[in-house]
């Protein structure tokens, strides 16, 4: 099947799970498309486990092996997906959250990797599983990033203070560049490509990835700042955004710096000066239009296939499953005790209980931290991976998703700050 096909396939999926959401669930659109791809995924299970001729597993498992949900994802949907949530994004109300959202991409980061590393090499055994304490490391890493797509699908939403909201949204578009690097490390010193890799020399890699990142970021969004306002065309200054997109994030890939947060840079800097280089409210209508359409598929699409993975990637067994669902607690208490750093530079020092509840709940996980345990190697451990990772994502998209905006409303009843 060709490239032509599999995206013929995905997006009569796609519709058909929207209009079915509109028209009956109505539940917000990245969870619903999630939502239907695992019942879809777990229907063919069904039918397959019947005794069915009818070949409809085969036919599920081949079309997910032709699409690469890491190759898809991490090389090309995730540089789109974060621009656009990065350049819709109030630069100035996220510097004076800057400390607090850095402390979050970094030490909450490691904090997190450390805990659930931890956590998990000892949870692990309990259930019959072996699985050493570098393996459990990466898996932390995969998992400790917020995922942005999960968060900004449901953030215009959530009820609380903008200081809180710029935070969670600052820190979903952050640490995802410092997840990867990190994720990458540990992945090195777990295969022995890196055998020789001291604590310093790894810091000064995450260093030079997340820094060396933002300052490629930083230079060609000002170079794409400086082309644009010397235009107004609509078209071409469309042309000028996907090029800056695609272009900086394969350049930092070729470097050896972090993309992700390259692409982020480039998309605060556009969107902090959209008022100085889109001259005419007609662009400017248009670039809405076409980003958001650009967004709105992606997310689609990307949430349609981690909800098919389910039972394409996975082998389960009870083993598995009740590992899985015993990480879920250990998530959320790496979590709320990853937080304590960045909670303390957080503005709203007379409801830090309240902070802390939304932002733990908040820590929604998707798309990368799938992609990222699928370009795992081969090995012993890929299934036990795989299988918290996922359940760990389906918990934080399908409960967490759906019940931040109550429990927002609950904690915050709408206020806002003064």
């Amino acid at each position: 099947m060709g490239p032509f096909d599999l995206s013929a396939i995905l997006l009569t999926l796609a519709a058909i799970f929207g209009f079915i959401n509109q028209k009956l669930l109505k539940l917000p659109n990245t969870i619903s498309l999630f939502f239907q791809g695992l019942a879809l995924a777990l229907l063919v299970s069904g039918i397959d486990a019947a005794g069915s001729s009818l070949g409809v597993g085969d036919w599920l498992r081949g079309l997910i092996d032709q699409i690469s949900l890491p190759a898809i994802l991490l090389d090309g949907i995730l540089s789109l997906l974060l621009y656009t949530a990065a350049v819709n994004e109030d630069l100035c109300v996220l510097l004076k959250r800057k400390w607090t959202v850095l402390a979050l991409a970094t030490v909450s980061v490691l904090l997190f990797t450390g805990l659930m590393g931890l956590g998990l090499h000892l949870l692990f055994p309990l259930v019959g599983i072996e699985v050493p304490l570098i393996w459990c490391l990466v898996l932390g890493a995969a998992v400790a990033p917020t995922d942005p797509v999960a968060v900004h699908g449901i953030l215009g939403r959530l009820p609380v203070p903008d200081s809180l909201r710029s935070v969670i949204s600052g820190e979903s578009l952050f640490n995802d560049g410092a997840g990867v690097v990190l994720f990458v490390t540990l992945l090195h010193l777990a295969t022995g490509s890196e055998q020789d890799l001291t604590v310093g020399e790894a810091a000064l890699d995450f260093l030079k990835e997340a820094v060396g990142g933002a300052a490629l970021g930083f230079v060609c969004g000002w170079i794409a700042y400086q082309a644009k306002r010397r235009v107004d065309e609509s078209v071409v200054e469309l042309t000028i955004s996907l090029a800056l997109v695609l272009g900086t994030y394969s350049l930092a890939s070729r470097l050896g710096l972090s993309g992700p947060i390259a692409v982020v840079v480039a998309g605060l800097l556009i969107g902090s000066t959209t008022g100085r280089h889109v001259r005419s409210d007609e662009s400017r209508r248009d670039l809405h239009v076409v980003w958001t359409m650009i967004d709105a598929v992606l997310n689609s699409l990307l949430f349609l296939l981690v909800g098919l993975e389910a039972t394409v990637a996975i082998s389960w067994t009870g083993r598995l499953l009740l590992a899985a669902v015993l990480a879920v607690p250990l998530a959320l208490a790496a979590r709320l005790l990853s937080l304590t750093p960045a909670l303390l530079m957080h503005m709203g020092r007379t409801d830090k209980s309240s902070a802390l509840a939304v932002l733990t709940w908040a820590g929604l996980r998707g798309g990368v931290a799938v992609a990222l345990v699928l370009s795992l190697p081969a090995s012993p451990y890929r299934d036990p991976i795989l299988a918290v990772c996922y359940v760990a994502v389906a918990f934080s998209i399908l409960v967490q998703g759906l019940t931040l905006e109550p429990i927002g409303r609950r904690l915050y009843g709408g206020r806002q700050d003064p």
